[in-house]
This record gives structure tokens, sequence and C-alpha cells, in this order.
């Protein structure tokens, strides 16, 4: 017996019934020889963390455009902050972490460049919408790999599909990373704004503090103890109602003072023009795109606004300002 059929093994034993065995996942796409020491759900893990989708998400926006300070977050400090919350959590449910992990880790690759921004200004203009869990649904399955993807799991692919709260995973794991996601982004978040000054921790509303605590460490604790402490050998993940309802209140809080007009956002408007323009350009001058997305429109009959889309949202901040200027910046004349 191998070291990924002894770990199959133990996981039979050791995990609650609800979670996802790796020996009985319902497989990949294009079936591939077991490797004698990672589990499916390993394999997948690695495969994200290996991507170049994943590397380009330290230099994408979480909530402030291109902060000056070294501390705040970015795409991929959301990513491993999620994954580090999610497999708290599934070890103490007795799901599978392995699982868990790689759907933390791959829900945001099909970000755009500045957040959210991006993200609302492609949805709006593109003719067949946008959105970023579709997209990195979109990445792993059609995009790296030179165009082959990923071969995950339909499992890993499912949690990463459904990760928004409009979303229902299939599995608890899934189920897991979708609340992780939200449980990191509210502690992160207000992390990052007060210290930039934009929140104090008296402004907050005591309504949701005196529920889920006054400091930042505190309330991500709570949140963590309350969906392991309803959700153990249940099968779904479940909150205590007093504390979802702080979580969502709190939540709806910063949408109003962080995520709307505060001083995070105040280039947001030119981030967006920005895109705007990229796309518009890309789409008039289709013969600028590189080579792999023409030929996913000439081999796979995939529209050019998706393959617009695909390029786009595949852009750091920092490569998308650089092409804009390249694009609309004249240049110096030098004699």
């Amino acid at each position: 017996m191998n070291i990924r059929e002894l770990t199959e093994v133990n996981e039979m034993q050791m995990l609650s019934p609800f979670a996802c065995r790796s020996a009985e996942s319902q497989g990949r796409d294009v079936p591939e020889e077991p490797c004698d020491i990672r589990t499916v759900y390993q394999r997948d893990r690695d495969r994200i963390l290996h991507c170049k989708a994943f590397r380009r998400l330290k230099r994408k926006t979480q909530v402030f455009l291109a902060p000056e300070g070294d501390h705040y977050r970015t795409r991929l400090t959301h990513t491993l902050e999620v994954s580090q919350i999610a497999r708290t959590i599934a070890r103490a449910l007795r799901m599978n972490e392995d699982l868990t992990e790689a759907i933390a880790l791959g829900h945001d690759l099909g970000h755009t460049p500045f957040g959210h921004c991006g993200e609302r200004v492609l949805n709006e203009i593109s003719e067949e919408g946008f959105s970023h869990s579709r997209q990195s649904l979109r990445v792993v399955e059609k995009l790296e790999n030179s165009g082959r993807g990923l071969n995950l799991t339909k499992e890993v692919r499912d949690g990463i599909v459904n990760h928004s709260m409009s979303g229902e995973p299939s599995t608890m794991e899934g189920r897991i990373v979708r609340f992780a996601d939200k449980m990191a982004y509210i502690h992160h978040d207000m992390d990052d704004a007060i210290r930039a000054g934009i929140l104090t921790e008296d402004s907050l509303p005591r309504e949701y503090t005196d529920v889920l605590g006054h400091s930042i460490k505190e309330r991500l604790d709570v949140m963590i103890h309350s969906i392991i402490g309803c959700s153990l050998n249940q099968s779904s993940i479940l909150l205590d109602p007093d504390v979802e309802e702080a979580m969502f209140g709190l939540r709806a809080y910063m949408f109003e003072h962080l995520y709307k007009g505060s001083i995070a956002k105040a280039e947001e408007g030119k981030a967006a023009e920005l895109i705007r323009r990229l796309y518009y350009y890309y789409m008039d001058h289709i013969e600028s795109l590189p080579e792999e997305y023409l030929n996913r429109v000439w081999s796979e009959g995939e529209t050019w606004s998706r393959a617009v889309c695909d390029y786009i949202s595949g852009m750091t901040d920092s490569y998308a300002i650089y092409t804009y200027e390249n694009l609309f910046v004249p240049k110096a004349w030098q004699y």
C-alpha cells in the first residue's frame, strides 16, 4: 500500500460522515493515473498553487488601489487568509482539509485588476457579462496550462464557482470556504481601514461589535468558534443566528462606509475608465490580442468579447496601467 492509499484509508476512518473523501471523488474530466504520494485533492491544491494565475494575485487589488504601505492586503494575501480560516474550520469539523484548501486557493483566480471595480465594468460592457466566480472556473478549466486547463476534480471546481454568497456549493468543504471568504475580508478589510484611518474601532456600530467583539482579533475568533460550534456533526455549515446577523450587518456597514465613496476608493473612477478603454480598444483591434486568445476564438468558436475579457481579467493592476500608458499616453519624441 502506497502513501496515497494510506491517506485514503485514514480519511475513511477519521473524517466526518459529511466530508468528501478523496477515494470517492467524482474525478476529473480527463482521467489520470493516480499519484503514489498525493490524493486527488492534494494534487489539485498543488496545481493551483503553482499556476501563473495564482502568482498574479500578488499584484491585484483587494480594497486599496496601489497603496503606499507594505502591510495592506492584496488579492493574494486575502486568498491565503481565506485558506487559513477555512482549514481551521475544516479540521475542527473533521472535513477534508485538502479539498477545502484547494477550493480556497483557487476561489479568486479569475479576479480582475482593481478588484470588484474591474469586475463591475466588464460585467456592464461585455455582451456576455462577467463574474469573477465564473472566470475563476474558466481559468482552471480553459485558460491555464496553455489553454489545456488544470484538469481539477469536480468537487474543487464546484467549490470555486459557487464561493460567492449567491452560490450553493455541493460539498461541506465548499460551504466552509464560502463563509471563510466573507469572514476573512470582514476581518482584514476592517484591519486595513483602521490602519488607513478611514474607520476607527469606536466608529463601528455597537449593535454588531457587542455581539462579535471589540477588536479585529476578537471578532474573527467569535465567528470561527460560532461556525464550529453550530456545524459540528451537522450536514450544513451554520452560525449562531445573532452572530450571523451581526456579521452580515457589519458587512453591510463596510459596504456603506468603506467599499463605497471612502478615500480607499478615490481612484476607482480612473481604474474603471482604464478598464473600459482597454476593453473597447481590444474589441476594435482584435489583432492586438496575444495569439493564444485569438486561437481560442478561431478553434473553439468563442466570442471576441469573451477573449477580450479573458485577456483583461488576467492582467495585474500594474500591467493594466502599463498597457494603458503604452496605448493611450503620448511618448516624448527624441531626436
